[in-house]
């Protein structure tokens, strides 16, 4: 999964905090106990916009469906489906439809090694499992489930993801963060779903089960969440499930993708419906209890809810700070009160958020069948800022839609390789460039001339190779389209001294290939 580096991490909870209280000054002191602050009538508010708020969005963006539901002092007050499960067939959405939760699935997994941890101090035992070592064996030594859930590991940014992209299991993924450089241990803040899921099948591994057993024992079948699983399998089978969109050049969407998260399962791979998501919100608003029965240790839960890292510095004129804790965004606001929200997003096509006032004893969930483009975290934010303030106080659509289009805007290349330079050099013969070539990191790559008899190259790479046919650009400098979750649009391939180097895969200077 390409988890949005805004949203899927801090941003969104220091959007989600400080843009509600823009303009407000920071007082000398927070509160010493802080008081709830929303009243019944207030969220009855609240709640009679949200329909009509939502419809609106579905409208003005065109995302094909969703569902909320929202939770309130132990009761769900809200609870609905809107839109249709795929473009291309029938089938209304409901609060019983399946759907890709992303990166709510953070939160949700380390809920689930709450439970199975028992005593807090367990978050602080070393991560040990085969296969997975970092670049440092001092850190490799100290790592813990609590450094990897709350990104603190020292990995890159969204290590790993590359490498799924292009077919890879877990384990060669897994294995393959070794050779990762790394950031100062505990003092870095990096986004990393491979970190995260290899913290989870580590505490798995541990309990000598599966993740999604443990899953399931732990937190789904006690909380009769009977919908939800960590499996791609149990989602695609569904026949209630709705399908992954993405916006199409015209304006209309379709369901072009389909995008299976199994190798990153506790980062991005939960499934699961409002219905059972609601029974995950009173879990969490209750302290870990669900009718009247204990699920979940309320010390290993509230652990997850501390700040364990810096995420986002206060940036002006938002004085707030936004801080991650163990798989989720956690923030304060003027009064003191703890906010607890998680974003998910594939660029193939979902968009969720999670967001909760512990103290307000309130919550609520949106889960949507389109590609990101701000509407999950709209209404979200639309719901809280009308209870807390009677009214919107802000247009939330276009302020995400903004966010978003950064986050997925154009890839990291300069270089416009689809208009090659006046001038440009002719390529040698296709021999000079065709073989086999190898990288530590991401496997084998083959070059090979096509057999059509008009000439062009194409590469090949992953374990079950992926074709990308070459563009030339200017002399030993050619490109191809990307695909997949972290698809940059054409990237640069550079044969140099029988290497050959694609740029968008050397973020981390692991994108050399050599020619054997």
């Amino acid at each position: 999964m390409r988890t949005l580096r805004m949203f899927g991490a801090a941003g969104a909870a220091t959007v989600l905090t400080a843009t509600a209280v823009a303009g407000a000054h920071a007082a000398p002191s927070p509160p010493p106990a802080p008081k709830p602050q929303i009243t019944d009538a207030e969220v009855d508010k609240a709640l009679a916009r949200l329909p009509g708020f939502v419809t609106d969005v579905m409208h003005s963006t065109g995302v094909p469906g969703a569902a909320v539901a929202v939770v309130h002092d132990d009761k769900v007050v809200y609870l609905k489906g809107f839109g249709v499960r795929r473009t291309d067939a029938p089938g209304a959405i409901g609060p019983d439809t399946v759907f890709q939760v992303a990166s709510v699935s953070k939160p949700i997994s380390s809920t689930v090694v709450a439970g199975a941890l028992k005593d807090p101090a367990g978050w602080n035992d070393r991560t040990e499992l085969p296969g997975f070592a970092l670049k440092d064996p001092w850190v490799t030594g100290h790592v813990t489930a609590a450094d990897l859930f709350s990104h603190r590991s020292g990995l890159p940014d969204h290590a790993g993801d590359l490498l799924e992209d292009l077919g890879y299991d877990q384990a060669y993924i897994l294995d393959h963060l070794r050779l990762e450089p790394l950031t100062p241990f505990r003092a870095s803040y990096n986004y990393t779903n491979f970190g995260l899921t290899a913290a989870a099948e580590a505490v798995a591994r541990q309990k000598g089960t599966t993740w999604e057993k443990l899953s399931q024992d732990t937190l789904f079948k006690p909380a009769g969440m009977t919908h939800t699983s960590t499996e791609f399998s149990a989602f695609i089978n569904a026949p209630d499930h709705a399908a992954t969109h993405v916006k199409n050049p015209d304006g209309t969407w379709s369901p072009r993708f389909v995008r299976d998260p199994d190798a990153q399962a506790p980062a991005g791979g939960v499934s699961s419906t409002a219905t059972d998501m609601a029974r995950w919100l009173r879990l969490q608003l209750a302290g870990g209890t669900l009718d009247g029965k204990r699920i979940i240790p309320t010390d290993t839960l509230a652990a997850t809810r501390l700040p364990h890292i810096v995420s986002q510095a206060p940036t002006p004129p938002l004085d707030h700070t936004g801080f991650y804790g163990l798989g989720w965004n956690v923030s304060y606001d003027d009064a003191g009160r703890l906010r607890l929200s998680h974003s998910g997003g594939f660029e193939l096509g979902a968009n969720t958020n999670v967001t909760l006032l512990p103290l307000e004893k309130l919550g609520i969930v949106v889960l949507t069948n389109g590609a990101p483009v701000g509407m999950a975290d709209a209404i979200a934010m639309d719901f809280f800022d009308t209870a807390e303030h009677g009214a919107p106080t802000t247009d939330w659509l276009p302020l995400f839609a903004e966010l978003y289009a950064q986050q997925l805007g154009p890839g990291p290349s300069a270089t416009d390789y689809a208009h090659p330079p006046a001038g440009a050099k002719p390529a040698r013969a296709d021999s000079a460039y065709t073989g086999t070539y190898v990288s530590p990191y991401y496997g084998k790559l083959t070059v090979t001339a096509n057999s059509s008899g008009k000439g062009g190259l194409t590469l090949s790479l992953g374990p079950k190779p992926m074709r990308f046919p070459l563009t030339h650009y200017d002399g030993d400098t050619f490109s191809y389209v990307t695909s997949g979750e972290n698809a940059v649009g054409r990237t640069g391939v550079f044969f140099k001294d029988g290497t050959v180097r694609i740029e968008y895969l050397d973020a981390t200077h692991l994108g050399t290939f050599t020619k054997q």
